[in-house]
C-alpha cells in the first residue's frame, strides 16, 4: 500500500478518536443500506444515509450564504477537527458525515469562492499525491453544500461503479472522439447522464483539454458563474483518469414536489459516479429505476449541446 495512503488512513482513524461525532457517523456507515438497479450494461446504487440530509438539503441561494459563517474556514471549524497541509494552499480534513469508509474535505485555506479555472494545477496534483483516492469537485450550482468556499473532496477508490464500468464503456468504436501521443478522451451519451472521460499522462495536455470543455460550455450557458459540471479524478499507474459530467439543472422536480411525490435528491459527483444518496427512508424505499432515469434526464446536458461539445473536442484533432 502507498504510504500515503497509510498516512492519510491514519489521520482519519487519529481523528476519530478525538472527535466523537465524526466517529459515530463512521460507525454508521456499516449500518447504511444499499440497494441496486440494472440497467444496459452499468447500475445504479441507491444508499440510504440519514447523516447526508445537512448536505442534501443545503440552502446554497446568496442569502443564505451571507447569514452563516463559512464551516471550510478555519475560525469556524470545529476546535477538535484537524487538518493536514497539501500542495497549492489546500487542507485535508476528515469529513464528519462520510459517503466513503475514507472521505476527506479538502478546501483551500483561502476563503475564495468554488471554482475548476486556476485550480485545475492544484487537482492535478492533489490527485497524484493522494494515489488510492478519487478527488471529486462539485461545482457551485452543482452540489457543492459551500459554494463560497473552493474545495474538494476525496473518498477510497473502488466504491463508485463509474471507476469499472468506464472500462467497458469505452471499448465503444464511437467513445473515443480524440486521440494523441499522452491523451485519450471518450464521450458516452448511453450511460443515463453524459459523460466525458480524460486519460492523460501529461498535466499540462489534461489541463488544457478540461480548459477547453469548459470554455466550450461557458458558450452553452453564458449566465452561469461557472459551468454546470461535476468532475472524478483520480491518480493510477502513471496516469490522471478524469469523468466529467456536464449539467443543465442543480436539482431535478422531484426535490421540490410535495408530499408523496417529493425524493429528497440532490445530485452531486458521487450521484453521478453511480451512487444514489437518499437521506430519507421513504425515499430510499419508494425510488425506482424510471424515477433515476427520469432524475437524470432533468438534470444532465441535453444530446443537441452534448453534440456540439463533442464536436469541439473532435475539432483538436485537427
Amino acid at each position: 500500500m502507498d504510504k500515503n495512503i497509510h498516512r492519510f488512513n491514519d489521520f482519519l482513524t487519529e481523528q476519530n478518536h478525538t472527535w466523537k461525532l465524526s466517529a459515530d457517523n463512521y460507525r454508521g456507515l456499516d449500518h447504511v443500506e444499499e440497494k441496486l438497479f440494472h440497467f444496459d450494461g452499468f447500475v445504479i446504487k441507491v444508499q440510504f444515509n440519514p447523516e447526508r440530509m445537512r448536505s442534501s438539503t443545503a440552502k446554497v441561494d446568496q442569502a443564505s450564504i451571507a447569514a452563516r459563517k463559512c464551516f471550510l474556514c478555519s475560525e469556524n471549524r470545529p476546535e477538535v477537527q484537524n487538518s493536514m497541509n497539501l500542495p497549492h494552499d489546500f487542507l485535508l480534513l476528515v469529513n464528519p458525515f462520510p459517503i466513503f469508509k475514507t472521505h476527506f474535505t479538502i478546501p483551500s485555506i483561502h476563503h475564495v469562492p468554488q471554482r475548476l479555472t486556476g485550480n485545475l494545477e492544484a487537482m492535478f496534483a492533489i490527485a497524484r499525491l493522494m494515489q488510492g483516492f478519487q478527488l471529486f469537485y462539485n461545482g457551485p450550482e452543482c452540489g457543492a453544500s459551500a459554494p463560497d468556499h473552493l474545495h474538494f473532496q476525496a473518498g477510497e477508490t473502488g466504491f463508485l461503479p463509474v471507476e469499472s464500468e468506464f472500462l467497458s464503456l469505452r471499448q465503444n468504436p464511437d467513445a473515443l472522439i480524440f486521440r494523441s501521443a499522452t491523451t485519450n478522451v471518450w464521450t458516452i451519451n448511453h450511460y443515463l447522464r453524459k459523460m466525458i472521460s480524460i486519460e492523460t499522462e501529461s498535466k499540462e495536455k489534461g489541463i488544457q483539454m478540461i480548459e477547453k470543455i469548459l470554455s466550450r460550455l461557458g458558450e452553452i450557458m453564458p449566465e452561469k458563474v461557472e459551468p454546470m459540471v461535476n468532475l472524478l479524478c483520480t491518480f493510477k499507474e502513471g496516469k490522471w483518469i478524469l469523468h466529467l459530467f456536464p449539467r443543465k439543472l442543480h436539482r431535478p422536480a422531484q426535490f421540490f414536489a410535495e408530499g408523496k411525490d417529493q425524493l429528497l435528491i440532490s445530485q452531486a459527483s458521487v450521484d453521478f459516479g453511480g451512487v444514489f444518496i437518499t437521506p430519507r427512508r421513504e425515499d430510499f424505499e419508494k425510488i425506482t429505476a424510471a424515477d433515476i432515469a427520469d432524475i437524470f434526464d432533468q438534470v444532465t446536458l441535453n444530446e443537441k449541446e452534448f453534440k456540439t461539445l463533442k464536436e469541439t473536442i473532435k475539432a483538436l484533432n485537427k
